[in-house]
């Protein structure tokens, strides 16, 4: 169903997409938008037992293309080091393949909204990361994409580094 990398030699183990995955700060999630446009727009999220969370408005874009086809994939780019000399850069991304969903129940909407909260402002308190999302709240919609496939990749020159250490 999904396709394997042509350079399998550059690919990633599945624990070393995963670390890509638990590291990234933010990633671009492609689904299928308005007149047959691909849509994809970088954004925040959370990586967790094998899915992926984000938060968005409970109007849009984005909420139309998930209404429309729940299939998307999320890319991250791990690594990004040009080298003008050699015409290339040294990189190391992952591709999640999965279905997204919208999150309905409210304790599992508010479970994943204060985990997404602890990622991004692990020293905040109780307290006030609960404040903020209260104050929010009415706005805010979750989407969870179930990862059912994950492709990782890096420069030849990457993999050659890690074998030489």
């Amino acid at each position: 169903m999904f396709r394997e990398l042509r350079r399998k030699k550059q690919a990633l183990s599945g624990a070393e997409c995963e670390a890509v995955l638990e590291r990234g700060t933010h990633g671009v999630l492609a689904l299928a938008g308005d007149d047959g446009y691909p849509y994809a727009v970088p954004l925040s999220y959370l990586y967790a037992d094998g899915k992926l969370v984000f938060h968005c408005a409970k109007a849009g874009h984005k909420m139309d293309a998930v209404a429309r086809c729940n299939k998307a994939s999320f890319c991250v780019v791990d690594r990004d080091q040009v080298v003008p000399e050699e015409y290339t850069s040294y990189f190391r991304s992952v591709i999640a393949f999965g279905r997204i969903r919208v999150l309905e129940d409210e304790g599992e909407k508010r479970a994943a909204i204060d985990a997404l909260a602890r990622r991004y402002f692990p020293g905040d308190t109780a307290e006030h990361r609960q404040a903020y999302i209260d104050r929010e709240w009415a706005g805010v919609a979750l989407l969870e994409l179930a990862v059912e496939h994950l492709s990782g990749k890096q420069a030849t020159e990457l993999l050659q580094a890690e074998q030489a250490e």
